[in-house]
């Protein structure tokens, strides 16, 4: 497979971590940022201090903000904020990119008003295009120190996705290779919502038995509306499903945890994003999500109160005495 030149679109901290590992195997990659000043200080200190601190960046490693530097470009990897991918995806359309390069979305988003998935996006902006999708639980402090990692990856073409498995998995970073992608991207973009809901519990001390339970449950939700939405029942029991849905749920390392987290101890989610300085993708997806449930007509308890807490100021403690206070039922997966 000849994918000489990797560009790696989205300078946070998902994007420097892929980079970095790629980079590590002996890949040429090119990472684009979209602040030349941040830019700028990466090619000084060879650090994101900003999103992934301590790791150096190899010199493999080539920084731009220049969209245009990435027209040659034979796989092209969009890393940025799902708010931010139809603006620059549109953008790198008006450059000619190289014909034969794939695009591949690590991004986990739903887009508001449209209830697209990230390569639908994509798909109409470059039409005819080969588009893969990568997801996973895949923390990015924790992948960029090479501890051990799985992800699975879909593409529009299925031998195109053996060969960025083959050309694109580490000794630490071990791909799988998945049969849809509808399933894979609405796994890793729910995930967020309800890892806001996990750190709710834990900023309440609501304790361990409490997050397994929601988690469960919040898998059964997952199902529920994903597969409403296109995507297959064994699709939300993999790695970008449960999986994804686990490692974010519990992690230490996960935005949208700590999103939670913060809000149940009284903080403003103004002050909460302004303080991270990085983005929570649940944020955003909440919103999609709930949208998406009701033109759906799929019942989401979690996500609702998430929307609730996220959108309409409810205190986390209402909102799960809500959640606990719902009719018993018999339990449904």
């Amino acid at each position: 497979m000849k994918r000489e030149r990797i560009a790696v679109i989205g300078a946070g901290g998902w994007g420097t971590a892929l980079s970095v590992i790629w980079a590590r195997q002996g890949r040429a990659i090119l990472l684009c940022g979209n602040d030349p000043s941040r830019v700028e200080e990466l090619r000084a200190s060879r650090e994101n201090s900003a999103y992934l601190p301590g790791v150096n960046l190899p010199e493999a490693i080539g920084l731009t903000s220049d969209l245009h530097s990435c027209a040659d470009a034979d796989l092209i990897v969009f890393v940025t904020p799902s708010t931010a991918l139809r603006e620059t995806a549109a953008r790198l359309a008006e450059v000619k990119i190289n014909s034969n390069a794939v695009l591949l979305s690590c991004i986990k988003g739903i887009e508001h008003g449209t209830g697209k998935r990230m390569s639908e996006i994509l798909e109409e902006i470059f039409p005819q295009r080969t588009i893969a999708v990568l997801s996973g639980p895949n923390l990015a402090a924790e992948v960029s120190r090479e501890l051990p990692t799985a992800t699975v990856l879909a593409c529009t073409k299925r031998d195109c996705a053996a060969e960025l498995q083959k050309y694109l998995g580490t000794p630490r970073f071990r791909i799988y290779t998945g049969e849809e992608l509808v399933g894979i991207e609405l796994g890793g973009a729910l995930k967020n919502v309800f890892a806001i809901a996990a750190g709710a519990g834990d900023g309440l001390g609501l304790g361990d038995n409490s997050k397994a339970a929601l988690v469960t449950r919040a898998l059964a939700e997952m199902v529920r509306l994903g597969t409403k939405m296109g995507g297959e029942l064994r699709t939300f029991y993999g790695l970008s499903g449960a999986g994804d849905l686990i490692a974010t749920c519990f992690s230490r390392h996960s935005r949208n945890r700590r999103v939670g987290e913060q809000l149940a101890q009284g903080r403003s989610l103004n002050e909460i994003t302004a303080a991270m300085g990085t983005v929570a993708e649940g944020i955003p997806t909440a919103k999609s999500a709930h949208e998406c449930a009701r033109k759906f007509g799929v019942e989401t308890p979690i996500i609702d109160q998430v929307y609730s807490l996220l959108y309409q100021q409810k205190p986390s403690a209402q909102a799960m005495e809500e959640l606990l206070g719902r009719d018993q039922k018999a339990e449904t997966i």
